[in-house]
């Protein structure tokens, strides 16, 4: 995998003592956004907007530019989150250098982030589900070619990553 170079991010205008968190998933509108909107939310409601920055970006430019996937969209809309406002983008190698978390939805994201990830940033990649407790999956699974029953299981499993994610930032503001 190859990315591509891109200076001009949103990350960077943002203020450099928050924790940023980033997303990855393959083509950047199903899982990433779900687990970008999910964490946003548990995110606001622990009061921690101004102190969190999060976003999503995927391995492969096959949707760059667009929105998320419309199932995604409505399992979101249902549970009180509204992801029409995200749009697709590529990860891009700035990222390893701008984010404190980069969170890849399954195995093979994680080894492609891995393999273009400078040695020093290394640490900085993880599984998204090993900060779920009770997840019986390390793998957040692809609902793009599923129904919807798929994008819910992807939703549950992102809540409960989620709630892990923000118990291990909380402890570090």
């Amino acid at each position: 995998m190859k990315l591509f170079r891109k200076s001009t991010r949103k990350v960077r205008q943002v203020n450099p003592d928050m924790v940023k968190v980033l997303f990855v998933c393959m083509g950047n509108i199903c899982r990433s956004p779900t687990a970008q909107g999910a964490f946003e939310k548990q995110v606001e409601e622990a009061g921690l907007g101004d102190r969190v920055f999060i976003d999503s970006a995927g391995t492969h430019a096959y949707h760059v530019s667009e929105p998320p996937d419309h199932r995604a969209q409505q399992t979101a809309q249902r549970r009180g989150i509204d992801l029409s406002g995200q749009r697709a983008r590529r990860a891009v190698i700035e990222d390893f250098d701008d984010f404190d978390y980069i969170l890849a939805m399954d195995k093979s994201n994680y080894v492609d982030l891995l393999d273009v990830c400078p040695p020093e940033h290394q640490d900085k990649v993880y599984l998204f589900l090993s900060f779920a407790e009770n997840a019986d999956t390390d793998e957040v699974p692809d609902p793009y070619y599923g129904g919807h029953t798929g994008f819910e299981r992807v939703f549950d499993l992102v809540e409960e990553a989620s709630r892990g994610l923000m118990e291990h930032i909380r402890k570090q503001l």
